[in-house]
């Protein structure tokens, strides 16, 4: 029996008040990890709650309170006792793709900027050996269009006025989609063996990546390389560094360092982010392999070197606002 319902409710409030918080944060975003401390806690306010409703049930004189109660308990039985709600969650595109894939991609940020110091890294090395050995990128170079004189390229395609990809747009597109998601998805899998695989087939593509820029710079062909690269460029690398971010949230839960979890527990701890990173990478690629097959290989004359660089730019621009500040509003409103 409650003897002095103010103090009564005083006292309780801000255990109701947090574990309101913590079910409105579990409302908006499912597929947050929910760490043992954080189930501990999200138990113990339940019971709580419970405790106190059974104390309030026949008090008439406060209806209100009763009713608040008997709804914090039963969502909260809801969100321990009852069936996922992820399964609603991944049925929601457009709240994934609004909030879920860049507050995942924020959420591992250091693993971000692990895949952006490998990428340079490669891309360092690949630039200094095709600056101090030109023909080192006989070796670096994996594309035999890539082996030649930039300038004759340029001069080849500029030349060409018919259109190469005639009737074959879609099937080129869906090439290039397939093999840059293989390569994202495998940065990604690599992962598993505590990052080593993620590492070097960043280092290569940057490597690549060093040695092409260079090469053409060399060669007065910055212009070209900046209409040809751009459009696609700026979709396509950072997809690859999304996939790679999910190789080594991977290599992070299979280390385990200073976590005495099973393997098997920590794994599934990350599937979910490790799964909206790698949806995240192959859904960019979609759009990177359409731009490239209907923009990219066309040049001056057909298409204005100006219009395709300022297309980059606003794509480049476009994506990191979104990756840097999507679902920032729901994220503050559901923090505890």
């Amino acid at each position: 029996m409650i003897v002095d319902l103010p103090k009564f409710v005083a006292a309780e409030e801000p255990y109701w008040t947090r574990l309101e918080r913590i079910l409105a944060q579990r409302q908006q975003d499912p597929w947050a990890p929910l760490t043992l401390e954080a189930a501990k806690e999200l138990d113990y306010l339940y019971r709580r709650a419970g405790a106190d409703l059974a104390r309030v049930a026949s008090f008439s004189a406060e209806p209100e309170m009763r009713r608040r109660l008997e709804q914090l308990v039963a969502r909260a039985y809801a969100e321990i006792h009852g069936p996922r709600r992820e399964v609603a969650a991944r049925l929601r595109p457009w709240r994934w793709l609004s909030a879920t894939l860049p507050r995942t991609l924020r959420r591992h940020a250091r693993a971000l900027w692990l895949t952006v110091a490998v990428t340079l890294a490669g891309a360092a090395f690949g630039g200094i050996a095709v600056a101090v050995d030109p023909e080192a990128k006989e070796a670096l170079m994996p594309f035999s269009h890539l082996r030649g004189d930039p300038a004759d390229r340029v001069a080849e395609e500029e030349r060409a006025m018919s259109d190469r990809l005639s009737g074959h747009k879609a099937t080129f597109a869906g090439e290039l989609m397939t093999h840059n998601t293989q390569v994202a998805l495998f940065a990604l899998a690599l992962g598993i063996a505590w990052g080593a695989g993620t590492i070097v087939l960043l280092f290569y593509n940057g490597v690549i990546l060093g040695a092409v820029v260079v090469d053409y710079l060399l060669a007065c062909q910055g212009v070209f390389l900046a209409g040809w690269l751009l459009p696609h460029g700026v979709i396509e690398i950072p997809a690859i560094l999304v996939g790679a971010t999910g190789g080594f949230v991977l290599a992070r839960a299979a280390i385990g360092r200073d976590d005495g979890r099973p393997l098997a527990v920590r794994l599934r701890a990350v599937a979910d982010d490790v799964a909206t990173l790698a949806a995240g990478a192959a859904l960019l690629l979609v759009w990177a392999g359409v731009v490239e097959s209907y923009l990219s290989q066309y040049h001056e004359p057909a298409i204005p070197y100006a219009l395709k660089i300022a297309f980059g730019l606003v794509e480049g621009a476009l994506l990191l606002t979104y990756f840097g500040w999507a679902g920032r509003g729901r994220a503050a409103e559901a923090a505890p």
